[in-house]
């Protein structure tokens, strides 16, 4: 292993060679110093650092190690850093399923990949409704006055309110979730026959009942998997398409011989594209790091280390493992289709074409882990000038477009000097009390304009209604950070050009501004009535007319004496004007 570094010690690139001293020589030949890319990085790099390892295998998974901490600018990397979605299954007293796209040493298990990405959804889904055991963000290490929604409507056995359930009967449904998860569904259903048989001698036949249609359910869950199994290898096919220095590839996964979800990544900065080296370096991030491996893998290009890679992954899977480029026949035309849709890939992120609204909404229920896509999103932000004039609001996102009826004002009356997090507390806390106060419905995501502070605030709001499983993120400014509330140490960091963070810029960036012009006219509300508060024969109920029809200061300057004699009459409208000529003039 080999690592090229610049003035500053910060490694630039990784590479591996069986003879460095020949690997180092090579890029000094007239072709490599002819490379763009290869002479930006010997102008650059300063130093060089190697690794002994014992063989290529060891070789290739450190390589893709060092990548993976020092992120070198002169490899490619993985700029879709999302892995494959996992079901997590947690280690507390009362147990709890979430999707994750991020395995951590936390204690929980993780079962997966899944693909596509929402059939771990819909797994987690199954789980809710027939084995009841949440995915909810209620702290569970002490019990809540009152359960949530999902125990209501018999999604959750409600563990976090006294006296709904057993550490028992609990312990029995996460025991029948691993099980399920494992893949064990004959062990489930005998499980299910035996608690069915009890229910029905003790004549609790509504539960007997109940047993019985979700054992229904996981013998034919069995009957598809041994289905599955038996129908042949899985496959996953790369191909790309390429604008240097724009570069988007797409992976399809074919299992039983059906495509079942695609995936897409984007470079922007290849100004020289050396395919090979592409996926070679592909491969290495996406595999040897993943618990799944596929029997074959299809790319467009051959590289240098993939029989070392394909001995690799098959120690990894404990089968053999194929990396291939067809050159005719159907897996031929596979690639040519996969290649075909890397094009329109391309043109989706590079061209911006926009998705569809319930694209859009699954994409966003799919990024931020939400259990289904959001129909109506609703944004706070406060606005103030160092705690004065404080007020809040609120916009609406409705099935693909800003619903400007429902937009909100708010004037932040408790909270004193400059607290954005006590007047995010008072804003929420008015409008989902008067929602619950009304048996209205909640939005199914609530946006804070701000950073963690404020993301804390808005979910104290919500728990002191009793609200306890509402989905609830932040957006910060500076770095366009979003923030799930229950998952804030996995903060996701969209990519610039992805149509999420678009959408919810797009919703911030209008609570800003919906914010600040009502801030600005209250502002201005202020003034006007503070400027003919001191106008002789002026009453208090002549500025409350004036400020209502006007508005601002500024309109009511410029506004003639006939305009001024509607709303206040025409003495009080001579007075108005004699003082701002009065005031002119002494300017002058």
């Amino acid at each position: 292993m080999y690592l090229y570094k610049d003035a500053s010690g910060r490694v630039i690139y990784v590479g591996k060679a069986k003879s460095l001293r020949l690997r180092v020589r090579s890029y000094f030949s007239d072709d490599n110093m002819a490379n763009a890319k290869t002479g930006t990085l010997l102008s650059e790099a300063t130093d060089v650092d190697y690794i002994l390892v014992d063989n290529e295998k060891e070789a290739l998974a450190l390589e893709n190690n060092l990548i993976k901490q020092w992120k070198p600018r002169f490899n490619f990397l993985l700029r879709d850093d999302k892995t494959y979605p996992y079901i997590k299954l947690t280690q507390e007293k009362y147990p709890r399923v979430y999707v994750t796209r991020r395995l951590r040493k936390d204690g929980a298990t993780y079962f997966g990949p899944y693909f596509p990405a929402n059939l771990a959804h819909r797994l987690v889904n199954f789980i809710h409704r027939h084995f009841l055991v949440p995915s909810c963000k209620v702290d569970l290490t002490r019990f809540h006055p009152k359960p949530c929604l999902q125990y209501h409507i018999h999604r959750c056995l409600g563990p976090c309110a006294e006296g709904l359930t057993t550490e028992g009967t609990y312990a029995t449904a996460v025991a029948n979730v691993r099980l399920f998860l494992e893949g064990r569904y004959s062990d489930v259903a005998g499980g299910l026959r035996t608690r069915m048989r009890l229910a029905s001698e003790d004549t609790r036949f509504e539960e007997a009942a109940a047993l019985r249609d979700l054992l229904s359910t996981v013998e034919e869950m069995d009957e598809r998997q041994k289905m599955a199994a038996a129908s042949g290898d899985d496959i996953d096919i790369f191909a790309y398409y390429a604008e240097p220095p724009l570069v988007a590839v797409n992976l399809f996964h074919l299992r039983n011989g059906r495509i079942v979800d695609r995936r897409e990544f984007f470079w922007e900065d290849q100004k020289e594209l050396d395919s090979s080296q592409l996926f070679a370096a592909l491969l290495k991030q996406i595999y040897l790091d993943q618990q799944y491996v596929p029997a074959v893998i299809h790319v467009p290009a051959d590289f240098e280390d993939r029989e070392a890679l394909e001995e690799l992954l098959s120690e990894k899977r404990n089968r053999k493992v194929e990396i291939r480029t067809p050159q005719r026949g159907q897996k031929k035309a596979m690639l040519d289709l996969v290649e075909t849709n890397a094009k329109h890939s391309f043109d989706s992120r590079f061209r911006v074409m926009k998705p569809s609204s319930k694209v859009i909404q699954e994409a966003l229920a799919d990024t931020l882990g939400l259990t289904e896509p959001p129909s109506r999103i609703e944004c706070f932000d406060v606005s103030h000038i160092q705690g004065t004039n404080k007020v809040a609001s609120m916009v609406v996102w409705e099935q693909g477009r800003m619903k400007k009826a429902d937009y909100r004002k708010f004037i932040v009356r408790t909270v004193i000097g400059n607290d954005d997090f006590a007047s995010i507390h008072e804003v929420v806390t008015r409008r989902y009390g008067r929602l619950q106060a009304e048996n209205q419905s909640l939005p199914g995501l609530v946006l804070i304009d701000g950073g963690l502070g404020q993301l804390h605030a808005a979910a104290a709001a919500l728990e002191s209604l009793g609200i306890i499983n509402q989905p609830l993120a932040s957006i910060a400014k500076r770095e366009e950070i979003v923030y799930v509330y229950g998952q804030e140490d996995e903060p996701i960091a969209l990519d610039r050009f992805s149509p999420i963070l678009h959408l919810i810029q797009t919703i911030r960036d209008e609570a800003h501004r919906f914010a600040v012009t009502f801030h600005r006219t209250r502002r201005n509300a202020e003034s006007l009535t503070s400027e003919l508060e001191q106008i002789r024969g002026v009453g208090e109920r002549t500025v409350q007319k004036l400020l209502r029809y006007f508005g601002s200061s500024e309109r009511v300057r410029a506004a003639s004496e006939e305009e001024l004699a509607k709303m206040a009459g025409p003495a009080a409208a001579k007075r108005i004007r004699e003082y701002y000529a009065g005031e002119r003039e002494g300017r002058v």
